[in-house]
């Protein structure tokens, strides 16, 4: 069977054709699109679809943002997304819309080893729960839990919970950020925006200047990317500094999920990000602040933690869970 499955971001819109036989998928056609350039998604579906010119029955989409009732706001897009008007418009005999991480997690199921970076081994219950946690344009997070055949996915809208510092330099971190936000959230400082909250905050904390060189890489690209680029190369001590403490962040936020959710079957690191800058995260920082939990640190030790690296995984969630649901 084909369906057309898209991963909607604040960032760019990716759409693809799969032919779906369980979670084997093969991939016929792929574009992507500037999310921000366009009024909604019916207006990039459409495009996709006449110059594909393979239409397809059905349609499962993750967005980045709250699920209800087959309706969705997009977090960081001015879109409303209805499933029937959707399936309408197109011509689809069904439309499903999932949130981004939760297509995330139905993902995984179609991921070979190859696609993973493994930063712990730990001892994984594989009847145990799972979760992922995915920093980008937003910090998105899901779950999977042990049905006695398979670990389904549910959403979660856990990166909008409360910023809790824990360092003195955090505190004033949360104080810098709230004179910016009403809410302060972690997606405000585990996120593309988190790096370049944590960046201006140690600009003004430290007092210095930004080099002249990374203004101008900042003038002209984006500026997450420009600060870790940057670190990554060793040139900026303040890009170095921050980058430092959004990977300390990242994984404070990551065990808090997974003792939430008692992930004992493995955490997920999914998005671009930590891909982008994985020598950082395979340097200690991250365990070290993920295995930090008192007297659950021996539980922490346990769980398994894995990079994913394969950036189709927020497509192929879609195809798979639309294949389980026409199947059944």
């Amino acid at each position: 069977m084909k369906v057309l499955a898209g991963d909607i971001g604040g960032t760019k819109t990716s759409l693809a054709i799969f032919e779906v036989e369980g979670t084997k998928l093969e991939m016929l056609a792929l574009e992507k699109y500037p999310s921000q350039e366009y009024g909604s998604l019916n207006e990039i579906v459409r495009q996709f679809d006449e110059t594909q010119g393979q239409h397809c029955d059905w349609g499962s989409f993750g967005i980045a943002g709250p699920v209800r009732n087959g309706r969705a706001e997009t977090t960081n897009l001015p879109w409303l997304i209805d499933a029937r008007q959707l399936a309408e418009d197109i011509g689809f005999r069904k439309v499903w819309l999932m949130n981004d991480l939760e297509a995330n997690a139905w993902g995984i199921s179609a991921l070979e080893e190859k696609d993973f970076c493994i930063l712990s081994e730990g001892k994984p219950d594989p009847n145990g729960n799972a979760s992922i946690i995915s920093a980008g344009t937003g910090l998105g997070q899901a779950g999977l839990y042990w049905n006695g055949a398979q670990h389904r996915p549910f959403a979660s809208e856990g990166g909008h919970s409360d910023f809790a510092p824990h360092s003195d330099l955090e505190i004033a971190l949360l104080q810098y950020l709230k004179q910016r936000y009403t809410h302060v959230s972690w997606e405000r400082v585990v996120s593309g925006m988190g790096i370049v909250n944590i960046y201006d905050f140690l600009k003004d904390h430290r007092d210095v200047e930004t080099p002249a060189w990374l203004a101008e890489e900042i003038k002209n690209g984006d500026k997450a990317a420009a600060i870790s680029k940057a670190a990554n190369e060793g040139r900026c001590p303040l890009c170095s500094e921050t980058l430092k403490l959004f990977v300390h962040l990242y994984g404070v936020e990551a065990g808090n999920q997974a003792l939430k959710l008692m992930s004992t079957a493995g955490v997920y690191l999914g998005g671009g990000i930590v891909p982008k800058n994985l020598d950082l995260f395979l340097e200690g920082t991250f365990l070290r602040s993920f295995r930090a939990k008192g007297r659950m640190e021996s539980l922490m030790n346990d769980i398994p933690v894995k990079v994913i690296l394969n950036d189709l995984t927020a497509l192929y969630g879609p195809a798979v869970f639309a294949g389980s649901e026409i199947k059944s």
